[in-house]
């Protein structure tokens, strides 16, 4: 990547739901462009973070300007860490990227209080926590980009047995365009991407979405015959960080392989 071109250096990033899929990808990605990457994942979810560091070691990054952090984000204390972090570390925090969710199946009549809950808080309220407490810095130092994966789901189209999730999506476009329009004159802009079916270990779990078998089935049925990878989100992710989207803000960017023209 040449320099001046989507160039990330000495830019600092945090990253929620970080250690795989889009998320990796993302840190990866940035990490790669020359920025400071902090990798947020959750433990619990059992995924590999270092192998996102090699990653992006391999791919030109800095293995001293890479940090990994626990975090919750439906604890304030944890999420507001995650910034800490990044600030006490780097001096500054450029880029957020609210990426964390979960994908549940629960038909209406069977879902219970805790489940619709706890969906909301992750996917959209745990949106609202890290662009709060990357807001303190992001001012002081003159703006920032704050980024967040929302979903085609709930903006553009339905999925059936997952209306929390929709509902929380559509929230964080709802959240996004409000901010961009709060936080303007700070010099700070507010986007989100809406992802299609990408291929992540989210949408490879059989009983709460897709599965490998449904993600074959789908990629025919677009217009471009395949589904997503989580480097195509990456890239979206990584010009609305760059100085090059810097007169973009209050935008969902669909990112699906043309699914939501057909469907």
């Amino acid at each position: 990547m040449s320099p001046g071109t989507f160039d990330l250096a000495g830019r600092v990033a945090v990253i929620t739901g970080a250690a795989s899929g889009i998320g990796a990808a993302t840190a990866v990605r940035l990490a790669a462009a020359g920025a400071a990457v902090v990798v947020g994942h959750h433990p619990p979810d059992g995924h590999d973070v270092s192998a996102v560091l090699d990653e992006a070691v391999a791919r030109g990054a800095d293995r001293d300007a890479l940090r990994v952090v626990p975090v919750d984000v439906q604890d304030p204390a944890s999420v507001q860490e995650l910034v800490d972090t990044a600030a006490r570390a780097f001096g500054r925090v450029d880029v957020a990227v609210a990426n964390a969710a979960i994908a549940r199946t629960a038909p209406l009549l069977q879902m219970t209080e805790a489940q619709f809950t706890q969906t909301l808080d992750i996917d959209l309220a745990g949106v609202w926590r890290l662009f709060r407490s990357a807001l303190t810095p992001m001012r002081a130092q003159g703006g920032g980009r704050l980024l967040a994966t929302t979903s085609t789901v709930g903006n553009h189209e339905a999925w059936v047995d997952h209306a929390h999730y929709a509902a929380a999506k559509a929230g964080v476009s709802g959240l996004v365009r409000s901010l961009a329009a709060e936080l303007g004159p700070d010099g700070i802009t507010v986007n989100a991407v809406a992802p299609g079916i990408i291929r992540t270990p989210q949408t490879l779990d059989a009983v709460n979405s897709l599965g490998a078998a449904g993600i074959d089935r789908t990629a025919g049925q677009q217009p471009v015959r395949r589904v997503g990878e989580p480097a195509d989100i990456a890239a979206a992710f990584h010009y609305l960080a760059s100085d090059e989207a810097s007169f973009v803000t209050g935008q969902v960017l669909v990112v699906d392989g043309g699914r939501t023209l057909v469907r």
